[in-house]
């Protein structure tokens, strides 16, 4: 006596599927939270949440993680050595300032 079971790939083919079309065309759930006392809104917090591939959320100019310096170690170098740069020019530009700049006499006293 044989047992016809149903596979049970389907049910992975199917959520492999879902997560294949969320992730290539992105999932959008929003949300206000209001809390009021005697009708005057005391506080709202708006939640926003994408579900995304990276491909997808460059592709919409969602790629804040390249440019945060927490998330993206190469940044912070960048930075430091970007501000190092302007610090430089700072100075030199402050030299060429001071040298073009006429010296004042000091005045005496009578």
């Amino acid at each position: 006596m044989a047992l016809d079971l149903p596979p049970s790939y389907h049910r992975s083919t199917g959520l492999v599927d879902v997560l294949d079309r969320v992730l290539d065309k992105g999932l959008v759930i929003a949300g206000d939270i209001k809390v009021s006392l005697a009708e005057v809104e005391l506080l709202t917090i708006r939640i926003r949440l994408l579900v995304c591939s990276l491909d997808k959320a460059q592709e919409i100019g969602l790629d804040w993680w390249r440019y945060d310096r927490e998330l993206s170690p190469g940044a912070r170098r960048d930075t430091i050595a970007e501000h190092d740069q302007l610090r430089a020019q700072i100075r030199e530009l402050e030299q060429r300032v001071e040298a073009l700049t006429p010296k004042k006499a000091p005045r005496r006293r009578r």
